[in-house]
């Protein structure tokens, strides 16, 4: 099935090829990136140690926090090494691999944000059978089916890519290697495989993000028999939610449910899914949940402690 092919790397146009602006985009990109890895890190840390968070709803947020770790890092370690070189350059091995990592944790956030839909649904319109239904086995057993799905939506993407034959350009009008740029480049008609791409990328997201609206609809709909206090609080934890949804999801149903057509913007958007929202979802987490920050201040004096005592 896989093709031969005379393309044995690829050059990485990046957002820009002024030399100014790369500084800027270094600049930038690096402080995004330690950003997000400072705020996930802090929040996988605290709900690992901490005893007050072990909830359904935590666990999922520590699998959230750890898909946009490497959701980000499948990107910005490399983009912001590129931004300080003159031609960037990425091996057709390599390109294969981002592209099967980034779809892969892409697709794991994804799901992990449609089992936290779940879990508040189950929390806010069946409290008393919570417990049971969302026990840790449960949990575990839906966490480890939302890996393998991840899994096989990657593995399509590479079997996407590996079919597309490549044997003259190799510049892509991008800062990583994603299928659609790549479908710019193939010498061979693309329709079908770009109507597969839409029919697993763009189904995912367009489905999953309707599937969440529709819960959460249900969810807040549901808390008109909840008390002023009950409401507020559960009212907070779903705006949260909700606010992560669509951050994640506009930007990749615009990318990924459109014919093999690239715009200018395209790139831009790009930033703000692979870069801005691991970033952002830390701080929508942790400003909008007392229960997070009272831990993380715990964590924070059983530190200061730890080295004072040394």
């Amino acid at each position: 099935m896989w093709l031969n092919n005379n393309v044995t790397e690829f050059i990485l146009l990046g957002l820009t090829q002024d030399p100014f602006r790369k500084k800027i985009l270094f600049v930038v990109f690096l402080l995004f990136y330690m950003g997000t890895l400072l705020g996930n890190l802090l929040i996988i840390a605290t709900i690992k140690t901490s005893q007050t968070l072990g909830s359904p709803m935590y666990f999922f947020l520590f699998y959230l926090s750890l898909s946009d770790t490497c959701f980000s890092t499948t990107i910005a370690p490399r983009t912001i090494v590129d931004s300080l070189l003159k031609e960037a350059s990425i091996s057709f091995t390599e390109c294969i691999i981002q592209v099967f990592t980034f779809h892969f944790f892409g697709c794991l956030e994804i799901f992990i944000l449609i089992l936290m839909a779940v879990d508040r649904y189950v929390a806010i319109c069946k409290p008393l059978h919570y417990m049971t239904i969302m026990s840790r086995r449960v949990c575990g057993v839906l966490v480890a089916i939302a890996w393998v799905g991840s899994c096989v939506h990657s593995l399509v993407q590479i079997f996407l890519a590996l079919s597309l034959p490549f044997c003259g350009p190799n510049e892509i009008d991008h800062y990583f290697c994603d299928l659609q740029p790549l479908l710019k480049l193939a010498c061979s008609d693309t329709y079908l495989i770009n109507l597969l791409l839409v029919s697993n990328s763009g189904a995912i997201c367009t489905v999953s993000f309707l599937m969440l609206m529709v819960s959460y609809v249900i969810i807040l709909r549901s808390l008109r028999n909840h008390s002023a206090e009950g409401r507020r609080k559960a009212l907070s934890t779903c705006i949260s939610h909700i606010i992560v949804v669509i951050l994640f999801f506009g930007p990749c149903i615009f990318i990924y449910t459109r014919p093999a057509t690239t715009f200018p913007m395209d790139k831009m958007i790009a930033i703000f899914y692979s870069i801005g929202t691991p970033l952002l979802n830390p701080l929508i987490y942790t400003l909008r949940n007392a229960e997070v920050k009272n831990a993380m201040k715990k964590l924070w004096r059983k530190k200061v402690v730890s080295d004072d005592r040394k």
